[in-house]
């Protein structure tokens, strides 16, 4: 509760209220949402993928054609946020999710399937940066994680404890890092599931995902705060990463 306090003092209700001012781009049409490609592209482009919005958008709104290695993991992510907005946040839609993300990243016995082995994150030059949780915990961990998400979801919340909590949720997901890929992903599309499901259906016009890839060495910094192991990690040092989801709503202005 410490940790929610620290993070009520340093927000405001009318600045997190400003989702409330947002607005679908004239670009979206019965076939075509602007700001799912927007989180689409820049959920991808935190994970390396070499593409730019620009060229995105010619591609779904108006049907320019790549090549298949250009688009074919964005339009995956694109499909998830659309199947995501007719469900509810459950574990059955979560690892349907995962599923869509990882069609052409993971061999399709492993896609929306849980890793059965040691989880290591790595640097670039190879350095372990973190180490997931055990695949001996994992089930237990991601039982508690569902069971709280589902406390969550039939709580009375205030505007502030949804952002506080929708940030949480991404954090603890991807701390947890159940999948052999495709977990930051999953991670970010769980934290708006769960905005929408509390605070309708204008959260899918935040743009989380492209907060996060403009800042997204302070991302990481932020997520990596926390510690070296699962076992180990002191979440009393997340406030830097919670912030972070409501100062995305500056995008929008």
């Amino acid at each position: 509760m410490a940790l929610l306090e620290e993070y009520s003092e340093a927000t405001s209700e009318l600045f997190l209220n400003k989702y409330q001012q947002l607005e679908e781009s004239d670009l979206t049409n019965n076939n075509f949402s602007f700001y799912t490609s927007v989180s689409a592209v820049f959920s991808s482009k935190i994970e390396g993928e070499n593409i730019d919005l620009d060229s995105y958008v010619k591609h779904k709104r108006f049907g320019i054609e790549y090549l298949p290695d250009y688009t074919q993991k964005i339009d995956d992510l694109y499909n998830a946020y659309q199947f995501a907005k007719t469900q509810k946040c459950t574990v059955a839609t979560i690892s349907k999710i995962q599923e869509v993300i990882s069609k052409n990243i993971l061999h399709p016995s492993q896609q929306g399937k849980l890793r059965t082995g040691n989880m290591f994150v790595t640097t670039t030059d190879g350095k372990i940066e973190y180490v997931a949780a055990s695949p001996i915990s994992l089930k237990m961990e991601l039982d508690k994680f569902f069971q709280d998400l589902a406390v969550l979801l039939n709580m009375e919340l205030s505007v502030q404890e949804v952002f506080y909590f929708a940030s949480l949720i991404h954090l603890v997901f991807v701390k947890i890092h159940p999948f052999n890929d495709g977990n930051g992903r999953s991670s970010r599309h769980i934290e708006k599931c769960f905005l929408v499901e509390k605070l309708g259906e204008k959260a899918w016009l935040i743009q989380s995902e492209r907060y996060y890839y403009l800042n997204h060495q302070t991302y990481y910094k932020n997520i990596r705060m926390l510690g070296l192991e699962y076992e180990l990690l002191d979440y009393s040092k997340a406030l830097p990463f919670l912030l972070m989801l409501p100062q995305s709503l500056i995008l929008n202005d």
